[in-house]
């Protein structure tokens, strides 16, 4: 049986705290099961969420862009009509492959090892886990939006394309 579980545990904005109003990035400790190989990484899992919910339609190819377990997110990148955002961080984290074959993705580590699981079983754990993030922003203090333009709209974006690519 293929086999991709994802989740995280100890939810966590980047002070170390519970809830932040300021803090726009969500962080915890991610695992992640692909086949019998397991990864586990402290990383920005509200960055991680968004890059799962771009491969239900788009190719990730391992290295070429950001991590898929992205260690940071120091500023969100929006397009000019705050659709979509490029979350800009540093070069550490866990990445793999997301290929689309026909009704199946094809997962493919680091290590060469490969995955094939049916698309519509790795939607519903990509959602999973998205609404498990979403759950703890929920959860939390409303954040407060950033003075700073760019920013806000970059915050703006990234939760515009969380919600388009979630809702299709």
């Amino acid at each position: 049986m293929a086999k991709f579980l994802i989740d995280t545990t100890k939810l966590y904005w980047i002070d170390g705290s519970a809830d932040n109003p300021e803090d726009l990035c969500l962080h915890g400790h991610a695992i992640v099961y692909i086949g019998k190989e397991k990864l586990e990484y402290d990383c920005t899992v509200s960055a991680t969420a968004l890059y799962l919910l771009k491969t239900l339609t788009e190719d990730h190819i391992i290295y070429e862009d950001n991590q898929m377990l992205p260690c940071c997110g120091h500023f969100y990148v929006p397009d000019a009509e705050l659709e979509n955002v490029t979350i800009s961080g540093c070069g550490n984290g866990i990445d793999w492959t997301v290929k689309h074959s026909g009704e199946d993705v094809v997962l493919i580590l680091e290590s060469g090892g490969e995955e094939t699981i049916p698309l519509e079983a790795y939607k519903q754990e990509v959602y999973r886990f998205v609404d498990k993030i979403e759950e703890y922003y929920k959860f939390c203090s409303p954040k407060k939006m950033p003075e700073d333009p760019f920013s806000r709209d970059g915050y703006i974006a990234f939760w515009n394309e969380w919600h388009r690519r979630r809702n299709m």
